[in-house]
């Protein structure tokens, strides 16, 4: 897969091994001063040498697509000065990684690709991303996150070798730095390893300096612009840490996920009913100024990755629908009820998408419902095949509902308005539940409803 990492300092560049041994093909953006202090093992490094080697993999400089591509056709990974990613427009990624670790989302959204992760606190699964991975150091460390956010940042560094914030260099005073020990030097407490605008700085610890910037650099008081290791391994300075290759490690697991999942499952949204209790087309009515069918309409473009077709016969969602991307099928009889859009839905699928392992149904009178939640359920089904997922709250359950194939021939023998529930009741065993939040299960049926929401 093709996969862009925003971001090209220590623990992208962790990431970046797992991705690249896998065999996927990666481009990294970096900003035009990078300001990696664990720059011996990290692929940022090319922006001001040109090339740099991390183990068994080289960055290499660029300065376009034209030039990426012959760094990809050589197995190598392009790096290139670009603070906005804006090389996706033309890279056109599976996936989209920002490992920028500015704790905090500086420009990524979840349709930026067909899969986003993002790395570190700053992020929630659902709203910026598809993924979150959890990057402090712990029993959590490594952790892929479908919803909520990481553990926030506390600004107190991880522990290494008993010391934490000790082990930080950190600017004198704003200005120019200048190096004055190396890294992979043994220093004592107490002993001036840099000098920042004019201003020495002390090693608050003994050990070895694992990390410092490069000269030159221009930095402020209190910036981390050096780390000292209390294990004293010359080979920590030029390896990949722990702490990276576990990250680096749930990039991947996320990224096989959905690459086993993409392809696989369509969307079939139902959009079709006539709207007898609510008075009128519920579907067109305004929530917060935007018409309901809208709310799901905003949710799907988080999907683009998968198949969606749209079951209706209104003018206005067909043409909204096909604007985004969307293929329409065309309900003229909603008055045989729910049963006949499922059919119609499925039979649309199977015609054009054969290969299909299963459609998630939903519907557009949901709008508190969760895009994480739709991301579980996708999950979920990658993993228990020949099984029904579906949303649910304890014992109240309700839409979206992920159907294997397995049991498309039962649900084109519905009748009238008898949905899946009915086919659910008949077969327990086979139903596996996603927990949601309950305002999520909540439909709009009346119009006392719009104002309760």
């Amino acid at each position: 897969m093709k996969v862009l990492i925003k971001g090209a300092g220590d623990l992208a560049t962790g990431i970046a091994s797992r991705l690249y041994r896998a065999g996927h093909q990666i481009i990294m953006t970096e900003i035009a001063v990078p300001l990696t202090v664990r720059r011996t093992v990290a692929l940022s490094r090319a922006v001001y040498e040109q090339k740099a080697i991390v183990e068994d993999m080289t960055g290499i400089l660029v300065k376009d697509m034209q030039s990426a591509e012959k760094v990809l056709l050589e197995g190598d990974i392009p790096v290139i000065v670009d603070s906005k990613a804006r090389i996706k427009d033309e890279f056109h990624p599976d996936i989209i990684v920002d490992a920028i670790l500015a704790k905090r989302n500086i420009g990524t959204a979840i349709t930026d690709a067909p899969f986003v992760i993002g790395v570190g606190p700053g992020f929630k699964a659902g709203e910026d991303c598809h993924c979150v991975i959890e990057t402090k150091r712990g029993h959590t460390l490594g952790e892929t996150i479908y919803r909520g956010t990481a553990i926030p940042n506390t600004g107190v560094p991880g522990e290494i070798g008993g010391f934490s914030v000790e082990r930080i260099i950190r600017g004198a005073a704003e200005g120019t730095m200048v190096p004055v020990a190396k890294i992979g030097e043994t220093v004592e407490k107490g002993q001036v390893v840099a000098i920042t605008g004019g201003k020495e700085v002390y090693a608050k610890m003994s050990g070895i300096v694992r990390g410092m910037l490069q000269p030159g650099v221009m930095v402020h008081e209190n910036m981390k612009i050096g780390d000292i290791d209390a294990r004293s391994e010359l080979f920590h300075c030029y390896t990949i840490s722990d702490k990276a290759r576990a990250i680096g490690g749930a990039v991947l697991e996320a990224t096989t996920q959905f690459e086993r999942m993409r392809g696989n499952y369509a969307f079939v949204i139902l959009a079709a009913g006539t709207g007898s209790r609510f008075g009128e087309n519920k579907l067109l009515a305004k929530l917060d100024g935007k018409p309901l069918y809208q709310y799901t309409l905003d949710r799907m473009k988080a999907f683009g990755a998968y198949p969606q077709m749209i079951v209706t016969g209104n003018e206005e969602i067909k043409a909204k629908a096909k604007e985004q991307g969307m293929e329409v099928v065309s309900n003229k009889q909603p008055e045989l009820g729910i049963s006949h859009s499922i059919k119609l839905g499925i039979d649309a699928c199977i015609q054009k998408y054969p290969q299909i392992e299963g459609i998630l149904f939903s519907v557009c009178d949901q709008p508190n419902l969760e895009c994480t939640t739709i991301q579980r359920i996708l999950n979920t089904a990658s993993l228990h095949k020949r099984q029904i997922i579906r949303a649910a709250d304890g014992e109240q359950s309700g839409n979206p509902v992920l159907w294997d194939r397995e049991f498309f021939p039962e649900l084109m023998k519905l009748q009238g308005d008898h949905g899946g529930r009915t086919l659910m009741k008949q077969m327990p065993e086979k139903i596996r539940n996603v927990g949601v939040l309950p305002e999520e299960l909540k439909d709009i049926d009346f119009k006392s409803d719009l104002e309760a929401k």
